[in-house]
C-alpha cells in the first residue's frame, strides 16, 4: 500500500472518532426530564378548616360621648389635668374652660401639651373656629395638632377661605395637601380622626422608616397613609432628629379656637 495514503486515512479516522465521542458525551450529559408527578393538595371541603377562633378581639363599649372604653380621655370638658404649658411644665394649661364643655385658646399664653407621651395612636379631636369671622388665609381660625410634639396636622377655618394648599385644614403643614377640603361652615364643629404610626430610627439615630398618618375630616378621608417627611418647619425643610414617644401638642396661634371631646387610643 502506498504510505502517502495511510496518513490522511488515519487522520480522517481520528477526526471521525473524536466527533463520535463528542456526540456520545453530549448524549450522555443531556438533562433527564423529571417525570415525577407533583402531588396536589387535597381541596378543603370543610368550612371549619379555615375558621380561626383565637385570639378573640377585646370587646369595646362606648360612653355617652361615643368614646371607646379602651381610650385615654385627654379632655372631658371639666378640667385640664391631662395638659401642661409648653413654656413651663409645672404650670397647668392656661387655656379657658367653657360652660359647654369645650376649652378655648387664650391668645399669648402659649401652646399646651399632654403630660403623657404617645407613640402609635388613634387620636380624636373636635374643634370649632371663632364664631366671629375675622382675618383671611392663615389668619382665620388658626391652630394646630402636633403629633409627638413635632408633626403638625393643620387646624384652620378653611371654609370659603383660600390659602396655600399645603397650609389649609388637615394639611400636614407645608408637606402634604389634603385630598379634599371637607371643612364645615364656621358655626359647626369639626372632627378629626387621626391614625398615626411613629418613625423608626437605628442605633446611630438615622431614620429607617418614615412616620405615616391617615386623617379623616368630618368622616371624609383627606390624608391616606401619608408619609411624613420630618418635623414641621415654618421656614426651611423638615428635619429628622431621632426620638421616642412624645406628647400631643395643641397650638396657640393667637386665634380663640375651641376644642372638645379629645381622646386617644394607643396602637
Amino acid at each position: 500500500m502506498n504510505k502517502k495514503f495511510i496518513v490522511p486515512f488515519v487522520a480522517a479516522g481520528l477526526l471521525f472518532s473524536c466527533d463520535t465521542s463528542e456526540k456520545k458525551s453530549e448524549e450522555t450529559t443531556a438533562p433527564v426530564e423529571d417525570t415525577t408527578a407533583v402531588e396536589e393538595e387535597a381541596p378543603i371541603t370543610d368550612p371549619e378548616a379555615t375558621e380561626v377562633w383565637e385570639p378573640e378581639p377585646e370587646v369595646v363599649s362606648f360612653d355617652e360621648n361615643n368614646v371607646p372604653s379602651d381610650a385615654v380621655v385627654l379632655f372631658n370638658g371639666e378640667n385640664l389635668d391631662a395638659w401642661e404649658s409648653t413654656k413651663d411644665s409645672v404650670v397647668n394649661a392656661p387655656w379657658q374652660i367653657n360652660k359647654d364643655g369645650s376649652m378655648t385658646v387664650v391668645g399669648g399664653t402659649g401652646d399646651i401639651q399632654t403630660k403623657e407621651s404617645f407613640g402609635d395612636m388613634q387620636l380624636h379631636v373636635e374643634w370649632q373656629a371663632p364664631q366671629v369671622v375675622e382675618g383671611e388665609g392663615q389668619g382665620r381660625g388658626n391652630s394646630g395638632i402636633f403629633l409627638q410634639g413635632l408633626y403638625e396636622v393643620q387646624v384652620l377655618n378653611s371654609f370659603e377661605n383660600r390659602t396655600y394648599s399645603n397650609g389649609q385644614a388637615t394639611a400636614i403643614y407645608k408637606q402634604s395637601i389634603p385630598l379634599v377640603n371637607a371643612t364645615k361652615p364656621t358655626e359647626q364643629w369639626q372632627a378629626y380622626d387621626i391614625i398615626y404610626h411613629q418613625p423608626e430610627f437605628d442605633a446611630d439615630g438615622n431614620k429607617t422608616k418614615a412616620a405615616t398618618v391617615t386623617v379623616l375630616h368630618n368622616g371624609v378621608l383627606v390624608q391616606d397613609n401619608t408619609e411624613i417627611q420630618g418635623t414641621t418647619e415654618y421656614i426651611g425643610k423638615p428635619k429628622n432628629p431621632a426620638h421616642g414617644e412624645g406628647p400631643i401638642k395643641l397650638q396657640d396661634h393667637g386665634n380663640p379656637v375651641s376644642f372638645r371631646n379629645i381622646w386617644v387610643r394607643k396602637l
